[in-house]
């Protein structure tokens, strides 16, 4: 079995997503059957999914809800971060058998992902990173590009004779978490004040990454979509909260960045 992903060893770390959903039944299902999760606990009509026993995903019923705006503050995706490359390959060839839809399939030189999207239009990634100790840093900024993923080679790193696709395996966490915003600068202020982030790569005015430890990025926020977007009006479905993990916290608190975003810290390292 794999050991859990550098992302989740660093002081402050990414540890669950929250959705609001206008049919969380649907949605669920499609988190498990597509994404691979797995169905951890329910209150109600909000249903907790996961990988082994680490629940990852909350998803909470508003039948009331109106449908989330694209160019709106909210959620551009949730990162699900796969242990190792051949687990991001026995997914491809999961979804090649199932016929799943895929947005993209991209190589970023620290790590290799594929983009989805859930029926209710929320972004998903799902990736491996190569190993941390060969990423190039310059100036205090890693090396990130969007280049076409070597799909044969992904799929070509499951051994030989393997099992396949079993769902989401133990150790797979939230790698990341990337944000529609209406100012990335303003983005960067935030996070920086409020979890001693470091910034570690921007594209142009556009985009900015941040992270704790020395990842490449536990929160981006863009305005491909969002320029200049406002309070996100708390009606609509999409992200609900995010949820960090941090070592350095004593007790559960709440805040809400720029765009009534709502980012919960719990105490503790990942496990």
């Amino acid at each position: 079995m794999s050991g859990l992903p550098f992302a989740a060893t660093t002081p402050t770390s990414v540890a669950r997503v929250g959705l609001r959903a206008r049919d969380a039944e649907a949605l669920a299902g499609y988190y498990r059957s597509i994404v691979g999760l797995t169905e951890l606990s329910r209150d109600g009509e909000t249903i907790t999914l996961g990988a082994g026993s680490r629940p990852l995903l909350v998803i909470e019923s508003d039948k009331a809800a109106k449908p989330d705006d694209p160019r709106s503050a909210g959620l551009f995706h949730t990162a699900f971060l796969l242990p190792a490359r051949a687990d991001l390959g026995r997914w491809i060839t999961h979804a090649v058998a199932d016929r799943i839809r895929i947005d993209g399939a991209s190589d970023h030189i620290v790590s290799e992902a594929l983009y989805l999207t859930d029926p209710e239009g929320n972004g998903i990634e799902i990736y491996a990173d190569r190993p941390h100790d060969g990423w190039k840093w310059h100036d205090g900024e890693v090396e990130m590009a969007t280049a076409r993923m070597d799909i044969e080679s992904v799929v070509g790193s499951v051994p030989a004779g393997d099992a396949g696709w079993q769902g989401m395996p133990e150790n797979t966490v939230v790698g990341h978490v990337h944000l529609r915003v209406g100012d990335p600068a303003q983005a960067e202020d935030w996070w920086h004040r409020e979890f001693g982030f470091d910034t570690v790569a921007r594209y142009g005015d556009k985009a900015v990454f941040l992270s704790s430890g020395g990842y490449h990025h536990h929160i981006a926020g863009n305005i491909w979509q969002s320029p200049g977007a406002g309070r996100r009006d708390p009606g609509r479905s999409g992200l609900s909260w995010v949820e960090m993990r941090s070592a350095e916290a004593s007790a559960e608190t709440s805040r809400e960045d720029p765009w009534g975003t709502v980012i919960r810290t719990v105490p503790g390292k990942a496990a």
